[in-house]
Order: structure tokens, then C-alpha cells, then sequence
């Protein structure tokens, strides 16, 4: 199954829906993301309940993608990961530098909260 991403934003943050297999050679989250990062978007949600799969190459996707976007003063959040990805998450211990949530609103509210504190505090980099 071809992995397939769209986004959306909402209240500010982009919500990236993904759906098919993150595994080896699919290079096309790395690259979404680094596209939204040069239009000047920090904060991703990003929908996992359609990733049935996930190699060991798409674990190292996705902590290159949180990465990348910590790296800009953004933050990732991963919403509703299913249980194989929360298992590799579990047991590569990736669980402890991921942002979880199982609800979408919640995770756009938390994504929110830190924009409007990055906003009044002045941290955001140019």
C-alpha cells in the first residue's frame, strides 16, 4: 500500500493524515514536512491511525521529522498511532521524546497553547 499524505491546517497547526505503510525507500513524509517548514509552518500534528506498518526506516523518518521541526522551534505531535507503531515506539523507547494523543481536538488545543506561549514569550526564531 502506497503511503498517501494530505494536510490540513486548523487553529494555526498543521495536521498531517497519513494512510498506507511508512517503510524503507518511502521518503515522502521527510519531504512533505520539509516543504511545510519552508512555507514558515513550526506545528504538526501528525494523524497515524491509517499506518498499519512501520519499519525500523520509518521509525528514523519520523525522528528526522521531529527533528527537523524542533530544530525550528516547532513541535510534533503524534496522534493516534496504532498499536504495532506504539509498540515500536515502546520498545525503541521513542515513546519518551514523542508527544502522544489519542484525540484530535486535544492534540490541536496542546499544538495551540504552545504557539500562543511562543507568541507572548517572544521565542519563536525568524
Amino acid at each position: 500500500m502506497r503511503l498517501s499524505i494530505t494536510s490540513r491546517i486548523v487553529s494555526g497547526v498543521v495536521i498531517v493524515d497519513i494512510s498506507g505503510r511508512l517503510c524503507f525507500l518511502e521518503n515522502g513524509l521527510r519531504e512533505q514536512i520539509d516543504e511545510l517548514l519552508q512555507e514558515g509552518h513550526r506545528d504538526f500534528i501528525l494523524n497515524m491511525v491509517g499506518v498499519p506498518y512501520v519499519d525500523s526506516y520509518g521509525l528514523g523518518q519520523l525522528t528526522t521529522v521531529l527533528t527537523s521541526v524542533e530544530g525550528r522551534a516547532g513541535q510534533l505531535i503524534l496522534l493516534r498511532p496504532t498499536d504495532h507503531l506504539r509498540t515500536l515506539l515502546h520498545i525503541s523507547r521513542l515513546d519518551t521524546i514523542f508527544q502522544i494523543s489519542g484525540d484530535e481536538c486535544e492534540a490541536v488545543r496542546r499544538a495551540h497553547r504552545s504557539i500562543q506561549t511562543s507568541l507572548v514569550t517572544g521565542s519563536s526564531l525568524p
